[in-house]
């Protein structure tokens, strides 16, 4: 076990981002296409919502098909009038972490000022090794092989040796295509044949990761 790497996800793996941290940066995001565009609020709301499906983030396909500037829309849409406020953490995954042998790794498709933030915020900025965040991977975001890959190449990683956690399947199937182990953080009953272990939260992860 001390010779594996995690990664883990942030939103919605390491803290709960569904109560009010999402609906915010949803709206942020389907604003901010309203005024760049030129959209009525259901064509922007359609859009963004067209473009996480297809792309896994509603930024790469703003910047695929509009030439919106990266930086400029991270910015933009990631502004909270109180981000410690809006954040729901449970404590005993700082405690797992604490506990959990191997390096770890943040990897979110999430811009890094504000993953940063999150993790001063829940105090799980001194538990991990590195951040990876999409400004990090050339907005090459998960389910990305291309972002995979560049996070392995820079931290010289075999894959074979890493654990992927997240709430996301379409990026616990790129990590398992890669070789990596896989863990799904839901409270849902299936697991598809890429899965290797479900965990209703990271606090739980010790009790399955010798299996792994």
């Amino acid at each position: 076990m001390k010779s594996r790497t995690w990664l883990f996800d942030l939103d919605n793996t390491l803290h709960d981002a569904s109560p009010h941290i999402f609906p915010h940066i949803n709206r942020s995001m389907r604003q901010y296409i309203e005024r760049h565009l030129g959209l009525d609020e259901e064509a922007a709301t359609r859009l963004r919502q067209d473009y996480w499906e297809r792309y896994g983030a509603t930024l790469l396909g703003l910047i695929r098909h509009h030439g919106t500037d990266p930086h400029h829309f991270l910015r933009e849409t990631h502004q909270f009038p109180d981000l410690a406020s809006m954040v729901r953490f449970d404590p005993a995954v700082r405690h797992r972490l604490r506990r959990l042998p191997g390096r770890k790794i943040i990897f979110s498709n999430a811009p890094r000022r504000y993953t940063e933030a999150i993790l001063a915020i829940t105090g799980l900025d001194h538990l991990v090794d590195a951040v990876y965040a999409v400004e990090n991977l050339r907005f090459r975001p998960k389910p990305m092989p291309a972002g995979f890959r560049a996070l392995l190449r820079a931290e010289g990683l075999d894959p074979r040796r890493c654990i992927m956690v997240e709430d996301s399947l379409p990026n616990l199937a790129t990590a398992k295509a890669l070789g990596m182990k896989t863990v799904w953080v839901s409270t849902g009953l299936r697991r598809p044949p890429y899965v290797d272990l479900t965990v209703r939260s990271v606090a739980d992860l010790q009790q399955g990761a010798a299996r792994l």
